[in-house]
């Protein structure tokens, strides 16, 4: 198990070498520390902690600056938990960047979904209206709230109400590339979160270490030619003469023959 926290900046597209589209999500990778290491013998469990997006000592308190004081790193804005992972494998104040996840893993992607507002319950839950005419007068309603029996409205009834705005994985999404040169990570399909949102990259819970095949993508960056290819003698010559000669005019001898066929 391993994991590193990212910023979503949002989604795009990417082709294959063989002409195949797939919409990625783009994932900006900040330089995370880990600033504590929690064991078993200590804490009752093994974790790490990282942080990430460095903030003003100002802007913080003194008890996270003393926090990330001991891991001789400056006070940051996120703090989480990854549990399950070789802590071993991990040190104190320890840099870890984009390089962690290669292409073709397979992850799980932790985030808060976008918040829709009060919602009525065929948008939350996807039921079905009544009809529109001949004096329903049933349209966007709930529906039945319960029977005669219990005389009140079950628990769990789904009714309207405050929908998404709550923390959401999305299971088996596919790294498709890794830009170490731009600190982003491409995952494929979408992932929980507005713009700009915190997310949590992890190894994928049911596929574990599985790394799929992937195919090379389309670069589109300009290639310059190499300067030994080009040859250094190579003049045109421009030929600025311009002929300023009338056309030549074809003189032809007129005889008794052609006069006659002429005059026909």
């Amino acid at each position: 198990m391993k994991g590193i926290l990212g910023k979503k900046i949002g989604m795009t597209q990417v082709f294959t070498q063989s002409g195949k589209l797939i919409p990625v999500t783009v994932i900006e990778i900040e330089p995370n520390v880990v600033t504590q290491i929690k064991t078993t013998e200590k804490d009752g469990y093994d974790a790490i902690q990282l942080g990430c997006e460095t903030v003003r000592p100002k802007v913080s308190n003194k008890a996270k600056v003393g926090h990330t004081n001991k891991a001789n790193t400056e006070p940051k804005r996120f703090l989480r938990e990854i549990r399950g992972v070789n802590v071993n494998d991990y040190t104190l104040g320890q840099v870890i960047d984009a390089s962690i996840f290669t292409k073709g893993e397979i992850v799980d992607v932790s985030g808060v979904s976008k918040g829709k507002g009060f919602q009525g319950v065929i948008k939350r839950y996807n039921q079905s209206r009544g009809p529109m005419g001949h004096g329903s007068q049933y349209h966007r309603g709930v529906g039945s709230l319960g029977t005669m029996l219990p005389m009140h409205v079950l628990k769990g009834k789904k009714l309207p109400g405050h929908m998404g705005n709550v923390a959401c994985t999305i299971q088996n999404l596919e790294v498709v590339d890794v830009d170490l040169e731009n600190n982003v990570i491409l995952v494929k399909g979408n992932v929980p979160g507005p713009k700009k949102s915190l997310v949590m990259i992890k190894t994928s819970v049911k596929k574990g270490e599985k790394v799929n095949d992937t195919e090379e993508l389309i670069s589109y960056v300009e290639v310059e030619a190499p300067v030994d290819t080009v040859e250094e003698n190579t003049e045109v010559e421009v030929n600025e003469e311009v002929n300023d000669s009338e056309p030549e005019t074809v003189e032809t001898e007129v005889t008794e023959e052609n006069q006659e066929e002429v005059n026909e």
